[in-house]
């Protein structure tokens, strides 16, 4: 192990005493209780409204019919109202409560100007509400990850610039000599996604770029929204919360280091490998591939820091939900990157394009790698904010097993299912004719589309068990005894890890 001290090496400057800084972190879980529970309670309930439209698609996919009356339930719309409802309404406010959290905690810094936050988190939802309303009713944008109508803009800008604000000056009042790499992905992330969205509502829906620009701009946002704000924020949580829980510094500087410029580098070019065999320029698709090909280095960087963190300590580390949740959701980073590497090899992508695969390993990288660790991330935030512990580990137990193995099926079932709808599409005889009508693909897929539909429930049981205790926790009259050692997470003295 190296000697140099790892980014997230004791917090603890030598000679400050542990109360004074069990003080300071104190300080910060009161100062961000408010904002962080407006967008905890928010993102909660956009992940119920996510999921209940994630199975109503679900459920169309395999019986056009339901609901089929009713204009604003078609499968395209309801589609785009849960992509949008989980990616703007439960993703970015769980962002917008885990990412100031983090920050100020390894900034030392006590929470000032939280009303920013307060405003930013009314606005956004105002905004996300508007714009799921507006996909239901008809009035979208026909662009992927950006189907929210184009009047939203403004209130979204406004929001997320004051949450960006905010995390900006809280790292520049920060009272700690280290930048951890915990921050560094933050930063970078709140950084990026301006950039990207930007660029893309220009690009896309104020003046939509002409010809074969349009689909390289759409699939530069869509996979870099993953790529360059999703992922750098669930790694800057992991980073934070496995040598937290554990109380182990993490494996390597070098390589927290190697990792964090190796995804900066390479994944802004990976999303043009969905353009494979489409009117681009082959050095695009060339460089997308390489670049593709190339994020092996900063999976396989974490992968190891990772591990080599956990190792030995996998048994009392499966007693804390916190790191469950996030130990699943970093294993399932690597495996969905590399996966994505793989499906940027033009024989492996000439299968899965147009197929199930692809939707199932967009599935895999949103919720089996951020989601579960953002989840882990409440887990441990809440006793610390609200002074109690967890009310029912029988209800935590229930979300973990559901939303686990509900994951793991529609990921599987998808990816399954994706890959014989591309064999069967590309299926020739020896006379060039297909050997099975599109109509028959279709029908072939119906059994893996049913188990996605079962997986939906799944997930929809682990949510409410999720949900039940988040409003259990806020609205019960006694708390508990509130400390750093709260069960049900697995906990070490704030001395240990930042």
């Amino acid at each position: 192990m190296s000697t140099r001290p790892s980014l997230l090496s004791s917090f603890r400057p030598s000679g400050e005493p542990e109360l004074d800084l069990k003080a300071r972190l104190g300080e910060v879980d009161t100062s961000m209780r408010t904002p962080a529970m407006l967008f905890i309670v928010s993102s909660v309930l956009w992940l119920m409204a996510g999921t209940i439209l994630a199975l109503m698609a679900a459920i169309k996919a395999t019986n056009p019919d339901f609901l089929g009356e009713q204009a604003w339930l078609t499968f395209g719309r309801v589609r785009s109202a849960h992509l949008n409802a989980m990616i703007y309404g439960w993703g970015n406010n769980v962002i917008f409560a885990v990412a100031p959290w983090i920050m100020g905690r390894l900034c030392r810094a006590r929470i000032r100007h939280t009303n920013i936050l307060l405003v930013a988190g009314v606005f956004w939802n105002i905004a996300v509400t508007i714009g799921i309303f507006g996909i239901l009713r008809g009035d979208m944008v026909a662009v992927e990850w950006l189907e929210m109508p184009g009047y939203i803009t403004p209130i979204v800008a406004i929001a997320y610039a004051l949450v960006g604000v905010w995390v900006v000056i809280a790292f520049r009042w920060r009272q700690s000599n280290h930048v951890y790499v915990s921050q560094w992905y933050l930063l970078a992330a709140f950084f990026w996604l301006p950039w990207l969205y930007t660029v893309a509502q220009i690009m896309l829906v104020f003046e939509p770029a002409q010809g074969v620009v349009q689909s390289l701009t759409n699939w530069w946002f869509a996979h870099n929204v993953l790529g360059l704000w999703l992922t750098p924020v669930g790694l800057a949580a992991a980073y934070y919360l496995i040598p937290k829980v554990l109380g182990r510094p993490i494996h390597s500087y070098y390589l927290s280091v190697l990792g964090f410029w190796a995804l900066a580098l390479f994944y802004n070019w990976a999303g043009i490998h969905h353009l494979i065999g489409g009117p681009v320029p082959a050095w695009i698709i060339s460089a997308g591939t390489v670049a593709s090909v190339m994020m092996v280095i900063p999976v396989v960087v974490v992968a190891v820091n990772h591990h080599l963190t956990v190792v030995g300590l996998h048994k009392p580390g499966w007693a804390s939900p916190t790191i469950r949740f996030v130990v699943f959701g970093a294993i399932n980073y690597t495996a969905v990157s590399l996966l994505g590497s793989t499906m940027a090899l033009r024989s492996v992508n000439e299968v899965t394009h147009f197929t199930h695969f692809t939707v199932g390993h967009a599935h895999h990288g949103v919720y089996a790698f951020f989601t579960m660790v953002m989840f882990g991330a409440v887990y441990y935030m809440m006793p610390r904010l609200l002074l109690r512990e967890w009310p029912n580990a029988f209800l935590i137990k229930v979300h973990w097993w559901m939303c686990a193995l509900g994951i793991l099926l529609m990921v599987v079932a998808l990816q399954i299912g994706g890959w014989i709808q591309g064999l069967q599409m590309n299926a020739l005889t020896e006379d060039g004719t297909p050997v099975y009508t599109f109509l028959e693909t279709v029908e072939n897929t119906k059994p893996w589309l049913w188990a996605r539909s079962l997986s939906g429930l799944m997930l929809l049981i682990g949510h409410i068990a999720f949900g039940i205790n988040v409003f259990w926790i806020i609205f019960q009259k006694q708390p508990a005894k509130a400390s750093e050692e709260s069960q049900p997470t697995l906990l070490t003295p704030e001395s240990s890890q930042a």
